[in-house]
């Protein structure tokens, strides 16, 4: 339970003004049909985050428990560093109209979008760091990914507003400095 409910927090609060929420709220302002959309962000998630913790689990296996350790440990500091800056969409990442629907541009876009974004990385860090609870740690990124999304794309712009990212993004950090320390010591 402990991986279900790190993750969810960590992955919740990293994805707060994330490039992926941003598109959440284009797609959202686009296409006016949150069910879709939703339902596009969930599957996306799903695939992705399976495939970065099967990644995450794979590491662990390969470099042994004390290299790990310290990778994690950096990692999770570096993680904390990034969190300090904040994401843009880029007019290149803006879906268009799509013979796939919206459903179907929702899956690709959100897929794509999340390639090596910070918390696919948090869910390969996640996996690699609690290597029993695989199935947690997956359920646990995209429930977060859900409680940072979902809002956005029926509240839109509303929920944006009242969120002070640079306070989200400075509890994130210090939670992934945490981790990261923790990792390093060996708690």
């Amino acid at each position: 339970m402990e991986a279900f409910l790190v993750a969810t927090g960590v992955v919740a609060l990293a994805e707060m003004g994330d490039k992926t929420q941003l598109l959440a709220l284009l797609l959202a302002a686009r296409f006016r049909k949150p069910w879709p959309i939703v339902l596009g962000i969930f599957a996306a998630t799903i695939v992705n985050h399976a495939l970065a913790g099967a990644v995450g689990n794979y590491i662990t296996h390969w470099l042994g428990a004390e290299a790990l350790r310290w990778i994690l440990g950096g990692s999770f500091i570096a993680m904390a560093a990034w969190m300090l800056i904040p994401d843009k969409l880029d007019d290149d990442d803006a879906p268009g109209v799509s013979q796939f629907g919206v459903f179907g541009t929702t899956v690709i876009a959100f897929f794509l979008a999340e390639m090596g974004d910070k918390t696919q990385i948090a869910t390969v860090m996640l996996a690699a760091r609690f290597t029993q609870d695989y199935f947690w740690v997956v359920a646990g990124t995209t429930l977060g990914m859900m409680l940072a999304n979902a809002p956005v794309v029926w509240l839109g712009d509303k929920i944006v507003k009242r969120v002070p990212i640079k306070l989200v993004h400075g509890i994130s950090a210090a939670i992934f400095l945490v981790l990261g320390i923790i990792m390093i010591i060996g708690w």
